[in-house]
């Protein structure tokens, strides 16, 4: 059983110490809670787990740490991919919900397994899921004032569980100050991609991301036989000639973890019951 997640990328040399370390330490109890969760539970329930503990700590760019659209309003986007039935679903640009991840889960189930905009709000509501702002005083802040960090800020996770099944699921509330109705990666194939070989998270400049196919791509090749890093290799490589932004993290059906950043700052941890790693 393996488990890795990432928190997006963080120009960590513009904050201080003290901001770094709540992001290691929550990166940390997260992964952990999260391993010990997969103890009893699939890939595809821990990955909406883990998420979902990403969506709830507003250190991060999803759920209540989202950016604020430039009309001002929280969009966020959210998928879930099941290696075993190759079954996608997610939410795009949905509003006033907690865990975007959790209304992905949801559509699993259900014939029309992507929704977005006002549909997505919706079916949340049909199905149980309360009206949520997630604003917080720190991204209104940085509205008002029309402070653009990177935009390249998204959760994710990969899981193997016991049965040796993979699940993916990835998170984003956005870059901040986008058009609304913008697209991101993480509720397509290109930003979190699953199957019975691979699961690949994707973060960085959705529209990077998507001109790349870069979770697909990942996953196929080590589907055709590349190892991890051979797959990440050639993949990474190809968005070169256009300086695309992404950082990924995987687990192939062996249990061999990966992660690469085309712009070093990801931050990302994995742990597999013995050994906890954390970079950023």
């Amino acid at each position: 059983m393996k488990i890795i997640i990432h928190g997006g990328f963080f120009s960590e040399s513009s904050t201080n110490a003290e901001t770094k370390l709540a992001k290691q330490n929550a990166l940390e109890r997260i992964a952990k809670e999260s391993f010990a969760y997969l103890q009893h539970h699939s890939a595809v329930e821990t990955v909406v787990f883990a998420v979902s503990l990403l969506e709830d700590d507003a250190l991060f760019n999803a759920g209540i740490g989202s950016q604020i659209q430039s009309d001002g309003k929280i969009r966020m986007s959210a998928s879930l991919m099941d290696g075993v039935t190759q079954k996608m679903s997610g939410v795009i640009n949905i509003e006033e919900v907690k865990n975007p991840i959790q209304v992905a889960e949801v559509l699993m189930s259900v014939d029309d397994r992507v929704l977005g905009g006002s549909g997505a709000t919706h079916f949340a509501r049909q199905h149980g899921f309360d009206v949520f702002s997630t604003e917080i005083p720190q991204r209104r802040a940085e509205y008002e004032a029309k402070l653009k960090s990177l935009g390249t800020g998204t959760v994710g996770c990969v899981a193997l569980d016991a049965n040796g099944n993979l699940a993916a699921a990835t998170s984003t509330g956005g870059k901040g100050f986008e058009i609304p109705g913008r697209i991101s990666d993480s509720a397509t194939v290109a930003g979190n991609y699953a199957n019975a070989f691979c699961g690949v998270s994707l973060t960085g400049v959705g529209e990077d991301i998507v001109s790349n196919a870069t979770a697909a791509k990942i996953v196929t090749r080590v589907t055709d036989g590349f190892s991890l890093e051979k797959a990440f290799e050639k993949t990474f490589n190809e968005l070169q000639p256009y300086d695309g932004f992404a950082g990924a993290i995987a687990i192939d059906k062996d249990g061999n973890m990966f992660h690469q950043d085309s712009h070093p700052s990801m931050v990302f941890a994995s742990f597999d019951g013995e050994k906890f790693e954390v970079f950023n």
